[in-house]
């Protein structure tokens, strides 16, 4: 059997697709009314009271390597769905790259005083939107949603509370206005559909273990690895949680490995 009835089906309702406009206008409405100061700093002295590790752990689950690692173990069980979400964030950091670059626009601590907000880590300056973290956060979580069949995705709705709070601890952090998160998280929504739709074109043949595609990704897997084991992934309060993601991709590759073998006997 194929699955291609399943490719034919669309991953969502054309109104899905046009909801991200909604937000984009709530961007507009806050930035022409004048209202990013304000709106930053309710937010952002309203988190101040839960702890920095807290917000510095959300924010890691929007970093590319972070988010990468927590999801790994897709690949054994469930690759389409870490196929679309791997489409999804390749999508989302090669848009972050180019609007950050293309806006220009400062963050809170380039036109802040410093004693008026809380932030947590060194002090970002510039390319404020949209907010790369939460691009990520929620072009992963859409594209995870969307990947499931529909009726199984009443039960996967917490990756968009997940990827909310992902882009609530930008503004806890101090990095981001919340016209960029808001930005961020409508980008996000269609990196996320459009990553949906193309994985729903990979055969589920090319999708085992033993496939080009699904060790490409193993590979990746021990890149990133490295990579958390070497850097710091935005904040120091971060690297107990980058040592325990290494460890969850070096499990997910541990059994990646016997199932090569046990197709080898």
């Amino acid at each position: 059997m194929t699955d291609k009835p399943a490719i034919r089906q669309q991953v969502c309702a054309v109104w899905v697709w046009c909801a991200p406009i909604l937000l984009l206008a709530v961007v507009a409405l806050l930035y022409q009314g004048g209202l990013q100061t304000s709106t930053f700093l309710f937010l952002n002295r309203g988190t101040a009271f839960l702890p920095d590790t807290l917000w510095a752990w959300f924010t890691f689950l929007g970093n590319g390597w972070g988010i990468f690692a927590v999801c790994f173990p897709l690949l054994l069980l469930a690759p389409r769905m870490l196929c679309s979400g791997i489409v999804a964030g390749i999508m989302s950091a090669i848009l972050s790259s180019f609007l950050k670059a293309w806006f220009e626009f400062p963050r809170p601590a380039a036109i802040l005083n410093e004693v008026d907000f809380h932030r947590i880590g060194e002090p970002l300056l510039q390319k404020a939107f949209p907010s790369g973290h939460t691009l990520t956060a929620f072009a992963v979580a859409a594209a995870l949603y969307f990947a499931c069949k529909p009726a199984s995705r009443r039960s996967m709705f917490w990756v968009f509370i997940v990827a909310s709070l992902v882009g609530l601890s930008r503004i806890g952090v101090g990095a981001h206005w919340l016209t960029d998160v808001l930005g961020g998280a409508a980008i996000g929504l269609w990196c996320g559909l459009i990553g949906a739709s193309v994985a729903r074109y990979i055969p589920s043949t090319q999708l085992v273990p033993t496939q080009i595609g699904p060790r490409f990704v193993a590979c990746a897997g021990a890149l990133a690895i490295y990579m958390l084991l070497t850097e710091t992934m935005d904040l120091t309060l971060n690297l107990p949680l980058q040592y325990g993601a290494a460890i969850l991709i070096a499990i997910t590759l541990t059994f990646f490995v016997k199932a090569q073998l046990k197709k080898s006997i």
